[in-house]
């Protein structure tokens, strides 16, 4: 007699690459993973996969300004203030042992990054991809924003350089992404990141690990 292995636990997440608590969240959510493989021998498995979510649709490719002045003026509060949130976001990437370099962040709009993304995903590349251009943002102050920097940053992961620049060109995945968007809206989100964890709970933030830990477990619980 055989015995089928469940599949794997489907966990859907929207987020940005230009958000700072996605990345942190990223981090937290794969603490999660590790504390249960640590409690029970060995993490449950998961598929994750990333959709797209812009904060700033708005945003010009090439940003005249630095990251800090652009938070200031989209939520209309006094640069100081801004940059006080910037420090604390970044003490708290820095605990997930995350380097955020806030003043070296060039901001961009990053709908080819989304893109990008959803190549990936077509390769099999996609968590690879994301962690690439999270790093690459906020900790090595490279452009997100345009076709051939992101073909540089897609290479290293593997993927060929010359597809994804025709892909990107061509916008061939644009419909993907305004598709997940659609999505999000459907489900009500408005901020990033949301997780979506065996298409029936939602987590809504960067949460402390062991918040993952009790939903997964949950989750995991009624099968």
């Amino acid at each position: 007699m055989t015995t089928t292995e469940p599949a794997p636990l489907k966990v859907d997440v929207w987020s940005d690459v230009a958000c700072p608590w996605c990345y942190i969240g990223k981090r937290r959510f794969e603490s999660a993973l590790q504390r249960m493989a640590d409690r029970d021998g060995a993490a449950p498995e998961v598929e994750v996969e990333y959709h797209s979510f812009e904060l700033s649709p708005d945003t010009p490719v090439d940003f005249d300004g630095t990251a800090t002045e652009f938070l200031a003026d989209h939520k209309g509060i006094p640069l100081e203030t801004a940059q006080q949130m910037q420090d604390q976001v970044t003490a708290l990437a820095a605990a997930e042992g995350l380097t955020y370099r806030m003043d070296q962040v060039r901001h961009t709009k990053t709908l080819k990054a989304h893109e990008l993304l959803h190549l990936a995903k077509a390769f099999g590349k996609q968590d690879e991809m994301k962690e690439r251009l999270l790093r690459a943002y906020f900790t090595e102050g490279e452009h997100v924003g345009r076709v051939e920097e992101l073909a540089d940053l897609a290479a290293e992961v593997g993927l060929e350089r010359e597809v994804v620049v025709v892909a990107l060109n061509a916008g061939t995945y644009a419909d993907a992404v305004a598709d997940d968007i659609d999505r999000a809206r459907a489900y009500g989100i408005n901020g990033v990141p949301f997780f979506v964890l065996g298409g029936r709970y939602g987590v809504s933030g960067a949460q402390d690990p062991d918040v993952f830990v009790q939903v997964l477990d949950q989750v995991l619980a009624e099968g």
